[in-house]
């Protein structure tokens, strides 16, 4: 299966609907006030970079990079179509944004997930990709939902 990641300048209604459909994975997996995906809108805010990969003329995954403070970025927005899980576009998607921010000079990278097993291969990908627990950043607040996950520092070149 060939693939296109392509940063993403502006709200398609194909983007609009994959965005709705990952906050929609989201719903019971943890109280609201632990639910930290964002919206679409919010995806478009300055500093914000996102990320699509097209394949079979869709959107299939979906990535982005957040700022927390001067070399540090979060990542926001992993999702891969049900549909598409298990063919590695989550992984090529991670790797991507690692080298993205790896060439802009970003140091450090984390994430917020969920603890519970929705999220288990979630966190198994980050944690072969070099990530590793971590205590709340940024604006989070430690939370018995969220587990938090750190990559420094952010490597030059990702393999895997």
């Amino acid at each position: 299966m060939s693939f296109v990641i392509e940063r993403v300048l502006r709200s398609t209604p194909a983007l609009s609907a994959f965005i709705a459909a990952h906050l929609a994975d989201m719903q019971g997996t943890a109280p609201p006030e632990s639910q930290h995906a964002l919206a679409v809108e919010r995806l478009f805010t300055p500093g914000i970079r996102l990320f699509a990969t097209t394949a079979e003329g869709r959107i299939v995954a979906t990535g982005a990079l957040a700022p927390v403070e001067d070399g540090h970025e979060e990542l926001k927005s992993m999702r891969t179509d049900p549909s598409m899980r298990g063919r590695g576009l989550g992984r090529a998607m991670l790797a991507f944004l690692i080298e993205d921010a790896a060439e802009r000079g970003i140091r450090r990278l984390s994430l917020e997930t969920g603890r519970h097993d929705f999220f288990a291969p979630a966190r198994a990908m980050y944690g072969k990709a070099g990530f590793v627990e971590c205590a709340a950043f940024g604006r989070y607040q430690p939370d018995e939902n969220s587990a938090f996950m750190t990559l420094v520092p952010v490597p030059a070149i990702m393999v895997g």
